[in-house]
């Protein structure tokens, strides 16, 4: 096989009647004894009835005929993940969180739209990185196409961007629900992209269910996780039945007769070839783990924003103003720019100590629920860093709540325990996460069992920060690399995150902190 010109494919064969189906096809040799050498045009229809031929190693047209834009390279895993969207028009991206997937797609989207394959694009995907992923995505590569946050409160105002021009429309899954009817009514909408799919595991809720009443039977679709059916094979099914609803059963209870075995009236267990009926299910699919991509960096960053409840907001703007709540019958004052900027936070952060020292607990569910995402989006483990006890607490207590096995470590937790929990941590496979005090646990300490660390708010000062990154990304890290993730909420927490980010010094960042925020 040679491509020829970037424009032909050049193919030695002996059955060249086969490409006789092929219209822009040219016999340029013929071989003694059978047998010839075939010209094809490089198009994205002749590349797929080639592979359903047999020739499995001919490139989507995308690798050779497009330009790549913005301002990355394109590393080969995703190269090759844009070419494999490029050829199904329903399919699975598995490649493991930090591998820069988005990007990928988003590249291939645009050359679809460049061969009027595509119109419209409608994402689908957690809010808290509506704006952090997909919408810096779009300016960081394919920033010449216009896009837009289908997220407002009024959903008038949503319905609005919707029936707009915008190319790329970006919607949080529950968020569908409002704007469904516009989608169907447009008709423009070519490509749907879900981003961390396993949302759509259950096919009886309402998100499924709107998901699929906007799919029309030559709508292309492409769903990306990095954890599919990760929680049970039960949950292939509601991701098969979107994308190939024929390689699995034509109800939910029959495929969980396939893939489970009953062991009471209440436990189900997997079948031994449970994993092989899964991976059969979930095709066609192209996954890239983060050790496969050499051409990754070692440490990946990403944002995930999250507004503030209304209890929140309220008194947030209250002590920024005020430098005084009043809550619950308990007193928050702040005397100086300092213990502003740290009420402030642990506000943000979803529990405040009173000038009583009392705990104050405020609704930080939106919070709690974009923490859990980002675990359901890693089989690793994970290092959870939290600037305030309380926050470790309310953390801790989430975590247990929802089944999930975590320790934490913070300056109340003596030595000898310290060192059990970090023993049993990097050993084995009982706790999953660690909740940790950055200033208790940023130096010295190996974690490397972990390949996620996620600042549940920001820290003090540039070292501590880089200190909270390094014990997870040191020697005796197995990944390729380690993934960094910020939650903020409040103004004061992304001034902060975008200074630590820029390593500024101790001083500057608590001086413009107090000036920009507190005085504003």
């Amino acid at each position: 096989m040679e491509i020829i010109n970037n424009r032909a494919v050049l193919l030695r064969t002996r059955f060249p009647e086969k490409l006789a189906i092929i219209p822009k096809h040219k016999v340029v040799q013929t071989f003694e004894g059978g047998g010839a050498a075939v010209l094809v045009y490089l198009g994205l229809d002749e590349v797929r009835v080639l592979r359903n031929l047999g020739f499995a190693k001919v490139p989507s047209p995308i690798v050779h005929r497009y330009e790549w834009p913005g301002r990355y390279k394109p590393a080969q895993h995703q190269i090759d993940t844009a070419a494999f969207a490029t050829l199904h028009n329903r399919c699975f991206v598995f490649n493991d969180a930090g591998t820069m997937k988005t990007i990928s797609v988003l590249w291939a989207a645009d050359y679809l739209m460049k061969q009027k394959r595509v119109r419209r694009v409608l994402v689908l995907c957690p809010m808290s990185i509506m704006y952090t992923a997909w919408m810096a995505d779009i300016m960081n590569s394919i920033m010449h196409r216009s896009a837009i946050v289908a997220h407002h409160a009024q959903a008038s105002r949503r319905i609005e961007m919707v029936q707009g021009d915008y190319e790329f429309v970006i919607a949080n899954y529950d968020g569908l629900n409002l704007i469904a009817q516009e989608v169907r009514s447009d008709g423009r909408f070519d490509l749907v992209i879900v981003d961390e799919a396993n949302a759509y595991a259950n096919s009886t809720t309402r998100r499924w269910k709107a998901l699929n009443s906007i799919l029309k039977p030559e709508t292309l679709l492409w769903m990306m996780t990095g954890t599919p059916a990760s929680q049970s094979p039960v949950g292939a099914f509601g991701l098969a039945k979107l994308v190939s609803p024929d390689r699995v059963p034509r109800f939910v209870t029959a495929w969980k007769e396939k893939v489970m075995n009953k062991v009471t009236n209440f436990k189900w267990v997997p079948k031994p070839n449970a994993r092989d009926l899964v991976f059969e299910a979930l095709q066609p699919a192209i996954r890239f783990a983060k050790k496969d991509c050499l051409d990754l960096p070692p440490v990946i960053t990403e944002t995930r924003h999250v507004a503030m409840s209304a209890q929140q907001s309220k008194y947030y703007n209250q002590l920024k103003t005020q430098m005084l709540v009043h809550t619950a019958g308990e007193t928050i004052s702040a005397v100086n720019a300092g213990v502003a900027v740290s009420k402030l936070l642990q506000i943000s952060a979803g529990a405040a100590i009173t000038d009583m020292q009392e705990v104050i607990e405020f609704d930080a569910k939106p919070r709690l629920s974009v923490l859990r995402e980002i675990l359901e989006e890693t089989d690793r483990k994970v290092l959870i860093f939290a600037l305030f006890r309380a926050s470790m607490d309310t953390i801790y207590a989430d975590l247990t709540k929802h089944g999930i096995v975590a320790e934490q470590i913070h300056g109340d937790v003596s030595a000898s325990k310290r060192a059990k929990i970090i023993d049993d941590f990097q050993s084995s496979d009982r706790v999953r996460v660690l909740v940790l005090q950055p200033q208790a646990t940023a130096h010295g300490i190996t974690l490397t069992a972990a390949d996620t660390v996620v600042f549940y708010g920001p820290v003090m000062s540039v070292e501590l920060y880089v200190q909270c990154i390094a014990r997870a990304d040191r020697k005796g890290q197995t990944s390729t690399s380690v993934r960094v993730i910020h939650i903020e909420s409040s103004p004061v927490e992304q001034k902060m995150f975008k200074a630590v980010a820029a390593k500024v010094s101790d001083h500057t960042l608590m001086v413009d902190l107090f000036r920009n925020e507190i005085i504003s």
